[in-house]
């Protein structure tokens, strides 16, 4: 390749590629799934805040399972010093597992400009604890509508906060993860036009497989072109409150015909204790995939 066919391919190395992938051909780097697979800490919540079980803890099953990446829900973090986070990173270094992304709370459904810009400044910090730890992905939640306040109000305070979190955010090289996660993200058209009125290349969506319940595979599908990480759970909810087990040779199905790049990370919910349902349905999702890139 001459130094001008290779300018020319440059595009298609960008982040930009995903949002155009129905522009491209058949067969063309945008249509081309590439998976990893991870695990979420708050699948291990219960061992977690008991103290049971540590982050480095973590950190050696995920090399016992042969598991590429860990997804940090940050909750039970004993606190966010470089006393904790270094050590950690180089832990995770060492056993050659990448700490991809960290899972925080926030809720950017605030009235006042005040708690606005309160949420902002600790999803700053959240930030950078995900730069320290490496990690290039943070996942937030939209939160939910208020009373007194309407659901157009509402995406409009999370376009703001997901706009400004973005600014910063693209100074530490972190893209932000918007969940499906109930009130203002129930529905992938509402996550969509969030995500989309945001206008950034560091903000998509964080996709919970089982975090819609009108239409959930339809939804899903539709929030696949702007999908920056995956959770994948073992069961769906419908809007009465009963669940159903997730299709995972379904979703994976979509996820490939999609073209996704990135992280198919378990997060296990469910009655049976992680310590074995975890190890069970890490080697599901693991067949799965190679399955998938057969």
């Amino acid at each position: 390749m001459n130094r001008r066919d290779l300018f020319k391919s440059l595009p298609l190395l960008t982040g930009a590629f995903v949002s155009r992938a129905e522009a491209e051909p058949p067969g063309s780097l945008a249509h081309t799934a590439r998976f990893r697979t991870a695990i979420c800490a708050y699948s291990f919540r219960d061992a977690l805040k008991s103290g049971a079980m540590t982050y480095e803890g973590l950190v050696r099953l995920a090399v016992e399972l042969d598991v590429d990446g860990l997804d940090l829900t940050v909750y039970w973090f004993p606190n966010t010093s470089d006393e904790f986070l270094l050590p950690l990173r180089r832990a995770a270094y060492r056993m050659g597992v990448e700490l991809y992304s960290i899972s925080v709370r926030t809720d950017f459904c605030q009235q006042s400009p005040e708690l606005r810009q309160k949420e902002i400044e600790e999803l700053k910090k959240w930030i950078d604890v995900a730069a320290k730890l490496g990690a290039g992905h943070v996942r937030v939640f939209g939160g939910d509508v208020p009373k007194g306040a309407t659901e157009d109000q509402a995406a409009g305070w999370v376009v703001e906060c997901l706009k400004r979190g973005a600014e910063h955010a693209a100074n530490r090289g972190v893209i932000l993860g918007l969940e499906n996660h109930g009130g203002i993200t129930s529905r992938a058209e509402r996550v969509l036009q969030i995500v989309k009125g945001v206008d950034s290349p560091w903000v998509g969506i964080n996709l919970d497989t089982g975090g819609y319940q009108r239409d959930p595979y339809r939804e899903i599908e539709m929030c696949l072109p702007l999908a920056v990480n995956a959770q994948f759970k073992t069961e769906m909810e419908r809007a009465d409150g009963t669940k159903e087990p997730a299709d995972w040779a379904r979703l994976v199905g979509m996820f490939a015909k999609a073209g996704y790049k990135g992280y198919l990370a378990l997060e296990y919910e469910a009655a049976e204790p992680a310590s074995t349902a975890v190890p069970r349905l890490i080697k599901k999702l693991q067949e799965l995939t190679r399955r998938s890139a057969a």
